[in-house]
């Protein structure tokens, strides 16, 4: 029996709770009759591309579909809509959000899921013959893909064959056929170093692929969540009650009683089958067409209605990178303090960088090599190790989520002859534009300290810079000339 339904800490309980939600706070439009060839992509491109001014837009009566079979894209390209998912104050500045989230991390406590025997998910279930994965109106998102992708938004469930552990991570999902999708994984990642441990055994790997789940739940399959937490008890955490899930059948893995969308089957290494090339989150077609892993499909379970999620990357800044940088920055300022570094007092992913190529990290200097203590761990620990490009560290009048601030810093009090630090044969992937497709795997880092210098910091010119009471005091009393 499915236990009764409580929101725990958040306002919602599910993906439609969710809309339901933003539709409340004026968040969300309909939209009806565009095309799953164009339009969906184009009107998803405009809106990622105008953060903080478009909706998220919920696609209904899509041609050649039916009516109630939808598509949701633009979830998270306003800081009012990942403060409502997180449960933070919808009108709070990005760093008063980051210092909620960060108390939140200090005191969350995962909580395991509960297995329950049914869930509004099984409402459709096909089997065998009857599986059809074309019956949903997958977009194609850019226009030069090579397929349709129903995994962007999604949610792939894999389990360690050594340990049993869970892992859920976004993976991209391309569209064969009915009964096939394609499966690429970046190396390194949990979902791929558990599929390779299957396939050197010469055995399939089990795989379901949710699409359309609980935002907080998305959210945490595509963030950086402890290794030794399961993305169902990390989310959980922060709910305050735990996740209802049913064993899928033919896998055993476990599936959200409320997703929208779940296939089930098994990935395989044998008989790979052309996949992408698909416009990624650096902004380019870094892995063109090549054969991967194909996704054999033996069950489909769906709501009535189902929703497909859709959060497809394009060039930054983008949704992705926006909602990534929000929560990805949290964390980076929680990796760089367990490590150590004193007086850390702020941390951001710029958008631009994809919310991993460029990071910024704010110190109040205490020692020398502070500065550069603070780079290489940021550039290295958990949260920014993967395919990251450039650190930068600035001192504590720079406000890290403001570029121009960091730039202003960056030309101002760095010297590229003696503040650059170059980390070589870093962690990277097959995504990384800028080096050969041969030699891709690693890449290098830079650390700039573009903080006053230690030696004569006391001495270093006077920034004209005002202090923040006189400029808050400034937009209250004249800030009308440019409202």
């Amino acid at each position: 029996m499915v236990m009764e339904r409580v929101r725990g800490n958040l306002a919602y309980t599910d993906l439609r709770d969710w809309l339901d939600g933003i539709e409340a706070l004026g968040e969300l439009r309909a939209v009806r009759g565009a095309s799953w060839q164009e339009d969906i992509g184009m009107v998803t491109e405009i809106l990622q591309h105008n953060l903080e001014r478009g909706p998220s837009v919920l696609f209904d009566e899509i041609p050649g579909f039916p009516k109630g079979y939808r598509v949701n894209v633009s979830a998270f390209s306003s800081m009012k809509r990942i403060a409502y998912t997180l449960g933070l104050d919808v009108n709070a500045t990005k760093l008063e959000m980051v210092e909620e989230w960060r108390h939140k991390l200090r005191t969350h406590q995962p909580i395991e899921p509960v297995e329950v025997g049914t869930g509004p998910v099984m409402e459709n279930v096909q089997t065998g013959d009857q599986v059809n994965l074309l019956k949903f109106p997958t977009p194609k998102w850019h226009e030069n893909d090579g397929g349709r992708y129903i995994g962007t938004g999604s949610m792939d469930i894999t389990r360690d064959p050594d340990s049993g552990h869970i892992n859920l991570g976004t993976y991209r999902v391309m569209v064969h056929n009915e009964r096939q999708a394609g499966f690429y994984i970046s190396p390194g990642k949990h979902g791929r170093i558990a599929r390779e441990k299957y396939f050197s055994r010469g055995e399939k790997c089990p795989l379901c692929v949710v699409v359309g789940e609980d935002p907080l739940l998305f959210l945490a399959s595509c963030t950086e969540v402890p290794i030794e937490q399961s993305e169902y008890a990390w989310a959980a955490g922060f709910r305050g009650v735990p996740y209802e899930v049913i064993r899928e059948p033919i896998t055993g893995l476990p599936i959200p009683a409320n997703a929208e969308i779940v296939l089930a089957g098994f990935a395989t290494d044998k008989g790979k089958l052309p996949e992408g090339p698909f416009g990624e989150w650096t902004g380019y077609y870094a892995s063109e067409m090549r054969d991967e892993p194909v996704f054999d499909i033996e069950a489909i379970y769906h709501r009535n209605d189902p929703i497909i999620f859709g959060s497809p990357p394009n060039v930054p800044p983008d949704e992705q990178s926006y909602f990534r940088a929000f929560m990805r920055s949290g964390l980076l300022r929680e990796d760089i303090e367990k490590a150590g570094v004193p007086d850390v007092t702020g941390a951001w992913c710029h958008v631009v960088g994809g919310s991993r190529l460029l990071l910024a990290v704010s110190i109040k200097q205490r020692y020398p090599g502070h500065a550069r203590q603070a780079g290489h761990i940021a550039a290295m620990c958990h949260a920014g190790a993967y395919l990251g490009r450039y650190v930068i560290v600035v001192d504590d009048d720079i406000d890290v989520t403001d570029l121009d601030q960091v730039m202003w810093a960056l030309c101002t009090r760095s010297d590229p002859e003696q503040d650059i630090d170059i980390i070589k044969r870093a962690w990277s992937g097959a995504l990384d534009p800028v080096i050969h497709p041969s030699k891709r795997g690693h890449n290098s880092r830079a650390i700039i300290d573009a903080c006053k210098p230690w030696e004569w910091k006391d001495e270093f010119p006077r920034s004209g810079k005002p202090s923040p009471e006189w400029l808050k005091k400034a937009y209250d009393k004249w800030g009308f000339l440019i409202s």
